[in-house]
């Protein structure tokens, strides 16, 4: 090695010295001579040398006819025709030379004559620069700052560019900061000084390290995987992998495994998680939901294993020290492995936290803790949670899918946000079905979950209760409208627009295929006409003539009323009133019903109606829709029955007021004023019943059926048309005086009825002595012989009667009864005045605005307000 490096050397000195000391270069003057020969050469030596040893590589591509042209046409442009053709008459030569003692590499000699013409031409205007023979004495830089001088003798194994510093410096002296004669001298610090300190810097990490940074990255990539290596494990006092402190190693080599390490704590946290899961899946607290949660984290950790894979083989090849070429990418260090787990680290550490949040969750609850993570501003988290949350959330929406569409709730673990309990048809609609809030996932709205719920209702109510199958049709047109198919899948994660797309189609063609049925197939307005006509007595000739046929019958014992007879009763009033042209189906369902009574109870505190609803009508009226039915019926039933009994006083007045004069005079006087009595009394009674009457009749029933035609018509599905009836009943109910807040006005107002039938009973018993009065009266005054015959003809005779007595004791009788009955009458007038004031006063401070106006109607002269 040592000759080959001097046979160099040789050469470039003899090259050197040709240059310099042709006799082109020589002057006349000895003195420049001599300095030539002495110091030029020895620059020229150090420089060539120096450029020689040079480790820097052009920055140009390596094409030796290229830089022949390059080096030709610059000799052409400097006006030099005749040495660029001397120049391709040498190269031609110099390109054609091969075999042994040619040179192999002449692009770079090429290149290098070219760079030294280049350098010697701009160093012509240095005013520090001496010229020898056309030759440029150059500016050489020394690495180090001037401290070690340009050797002219080789040394460390004769390798280029190391040169002894006692020898080429001019005089034996040089500056301290490099200048010689004012020349710059910089020199480059030798390559082998570089790789002995990088020989003792690798000698001092063996000594520092008693393991290698081969078997560290091995057991950090055991660890990775949650299997303990030979000098990392996991330690359960810490919760984590660690290196053993008795092992003798760097404190950043120490915390550099225990960061990395953290990847492995992460992923047995995850492969625990779905070990445990996939044991269980029999057990109904993992569902198809986490079923998925633990696929999708299965398929994440199959591509984390695919990058231990590589990772593992790379860590096969040995890591180069620090003296060795860096140039090759194949092998693996701590920091490298920290970079490859710098993305797999932020995946585990997600999938970690999701295993903790998601634990105790299934179903829509998981879907909807796994979305809030979602929410993330780094793209890589962001697709990543996208991309596991299509996996985790499919599932979920095929279930949505299946409700929306097919009407079947596919949940066998609970995880459904609709869920569903087996009830009667009649209550299907109501409870058969709910909302589970705690399985709503949070990016599903509040009012597309009540959407999805009534859509799949829908269609069971069709199927179930109406037996209705052409919903189908509907279905498949709103598939086909949004483009979702009715079979499985077409939905997933992020869409969330294409969900609400198909599920406002679908909900608005099956709702209307909804109502269709109810009102077309199953006459659902018909049906309400019906009972507001029968129930709530809007049938004015078919309720008079009902209560006129079983007037006599209800005013017996409740226990002694046949209710087959009431029947028979019934159908008479329909045929014998406009009733009788009404649908047959309708006139079907109408029944009498008799309450549940009690010893004492009349006939006309047990009767009442009732109307058939069948399914699916049923649903619309259920028992507590019917009891409310009963209880307004009840009201008016006990309203009509007071006006009838009204009725009846007046029939009964209206006759006797002619008949007074029969009487004798005494006993006319007190008639005439106890029938005056009781004609006031009935008028005062007749004008709040007429008016009350006329309020329920009319502001009151009307006017909500009214409201309730218009609401009927706008109702879109069967939600809002049960809310249309709700609100109509509710309706009649508050301004009927029947709710809760008017309970003290509605016992008032049944204590006036109450007393109105009392007035009829007095008034009865008043009339009924009166005609036998007069009867007695005529008696008295018929001869001996026809009073026997008369006596012993009337059946009513008994001892204490008045046909045993004279007149004068018939007029003392007839003073004494209508003294008795005039007491009577006055005790009832005071009584209801007292109870109409209350009733009265307790109008205005209701909280129904109507119930305030009744009073206008009933004191429109504020007679009773001034009285009182």
């Amino acid at each position: 090695m040592e000759q080959e490096d001097q046979k160099v050397l040789d050469l470039v000195k003899e090259l050197v010295n040709r240059l310099l000391n042709s006799p082109s270069t020589h002057s006349s003057n000895p003195i420049n001579n001599n300095c030539i020969n002495n110091n030029t050469v020895q620059q020229s030596l150090k420089y060539a040398v120096r450029i020689l040893s040079s480790r820097m590589t052009p920055s140009i591509a390596v094409d030796e006819a290229a830089m022949a042209d390059s080096i030709k046409r610059q000799l052409a442009t400097q006006g030099k025709s005749s040495q660029a053709l001397t120049f391709a008459d040498l190269y031609s030569k110099f390109a054609a030379k091969s075999g042994p003692g040619s040179v192999n590499n002449k692009w770079a000699v090429l290149y290098l004559l070219k760079t030294i013409a280049d350098d010697r031409k701009g160093g012509r205007n240095r005013s520090d620069s001496r010229v020898s023979n056309g030759f440029l004495l150059p500016v050489l830089f020394e690495g180090d700052g001037g401290s070690r001088g340009v050797n002219g003798n080789f040394k460390n194994g004769g390798k280029l560019g190391a040169w002894d510093d006692s020898k080429g410096s001019r005089n034996g002296e040089r500056g301290e900061k490099g200048w010689d004669g004012g020349v710059l001298l910089v020199s480059k610090d030798p390559s082998n000084m570089r790789e002995m300190v990088f020989r003792e810097f690798g000698n001092l990490l063996k000594e520092e390290n008693e393991v290698s940074e081969e078997v560290l990255v091995r057991d950090v990539l055991y660890a990775s995987q949650g299997i303990d290596g030979k000098y990392v494990k996991f330690d359960k006092s810490v919760d984590g992998y660690v290196l053993a402190e008795s092992v003798r190693v760097p404190r950043a080599t120490r915390i550099m495994v225990r960061k990395v390490c953290e990847l492995g704590w992460l992923f047995r946290k995850v492969k625990g998680y779905v070990s445990e899961t996939v044991q269980s899946l029999a057990a109904e607290d993992v569902g198809t939901v986490g079923q998925a949660f633990c696929a999708a984290l299965q398929d994440e950790l199959t591509e984390y294993y695919k990058l231990l894979a590589v990772l593992e083989a790379q860590s096969m090849n040995p890591i180069p020290s620090i003296t060795e070429s860096v140039s090759s990418g194949n092998y693996l260090s701590l920091r490298r492995l920290s970079v490859w787990f710098a993305e797999p680290m932020v995946k585990m550490r997600l999938m970690a936290l999701l295993v903790d949040n998601c634990k105790v969750l299934k179903g829509g609850a998981m879907a909807g803790a796994i979305h809030m993570h979602a929410q993330h501003g780094d793209p890589i988290v962001h697709d990543f949670m996208k991309r596991l949350l299509r996996r985790v959330c499919s599932p979920l929406f095929e279930m949505v899918r299946s409700w929306v569409l097919e009407g079947e709730l596919e949940d066998i673990f609970m995880e459904f946000f609709v869920l569903g309990q087996p009830v009667k048809a009649e209550s299907l609609w109501r409870e058969g079905y709910q909302l589970r809030s705690a399985m709503l996932p949070s990016f599903i709205s509040q009012s597309l979950a009540h959407r999805i719920l009534r859509t799949g209702k829908s269609i069971n109510f069709l199927r179930v209760c109406c037996e209705d199958r052409s919903w189908a049709d509907a279905a498949t047109e709103a598939a086909a409208v949004t483009g979702t198919t009715t079979r499985r899948g077409g939905l997933g994660y992020g869409e969330t627009d294409a969900l609400e797309s198909l599920v406002t189609e679908a909900a608005r063609r099956i709702d209307k295929h909804l109502m269709d049925v109810v009102y077309r197939q199953y006459k659902f307005k018909e049906h309400c006409l019906a009972i507001k006509r029968y129930l709530l007595l809007g049938q004015g000739d078919f309720v008079q003539y009902l209560m006129d046929i079983v007037g006599p019958e209800l005013s017996e014992p409740a226990n002694t009323i046949s209710s087959f007879k009431l029947a028979g009763l019934l159908e008479s009033a329909i045929r014998s009133s406009s009733a009788q042209y009404d649908d047959p189906d309708i006139l079907d369902r109408l029944r009498v019903k008799m309450m549940p009574h009690n010893i004492g109870d009349r006939g006309w505190d047990v009767f009442s109606l009732e109307y058939d609803a069948r399914v699916p009508l049923n649903t619309l009226f259920t028992e507590s829709v019917m009891t409310k039915y009963f209880r307004i019926f009840n009201f008016l039933w006990k309203l009509r029955r007071v006006e009838h009994a009204l009725i009846g006083v007046w029939k009964t007045m209206k006759p006797n007021s002619i008949a007074f004069t029969k009487l004798p005079e005494a006993v006319k006087l007190q008639l005439i004023l106890a029938s005056r009595r009781c004609q006031v009394l009935w008028d005062e009674m007749n004008h709040f019943i007429t008016n009350l009457q006329y309020y329920i009749m009319f502001e009151v029933l009307e006017v909500s059926w009214s409201n309730f035609s218009s609401e009927m018509e706008s109702a879109k599905d069967l939600d809002d048309l049960l809310a249309a009836h709700e609100k109509y009943l509710h309706s009649i109910v508050e301004k009927s005086l029947l709710g809760e807040r008017s309970q003290s006005l509605y016992k008032t107002l049944f204590v006036l009825l109450d007393l109105v039938l009392r007035f009829r009973s007095h008034a009865d018993r008043l009339y009924e002595g009166v005609n036998e009065l007069q009867a007695r009266t005529v008696e008295s005054s018929l001869p001996s012989r026809d009073k026997t015959n008369r006596q012993s003809s009337n059946k009513t005779s008994a001892p204490g009667s008045w046909l045993g007595e004279g007149r004068k004791a018939i007029t003392q009788r007839a003073s004494e009864f209508l003294t008795h009955s005039g007491q009577e009458i006055d005790t009832i007038s005071k009584e209801y005045s007292s109870l109409f004031q209350g009733f009265i006063s307790q109008l205005p401070v209701q909280q129904h605005i109507d119930l305030k106006f009744l009073m206008f109607r009933l004191d429109f002269t504020e007679f009773y307000s001034r009285a009182s």
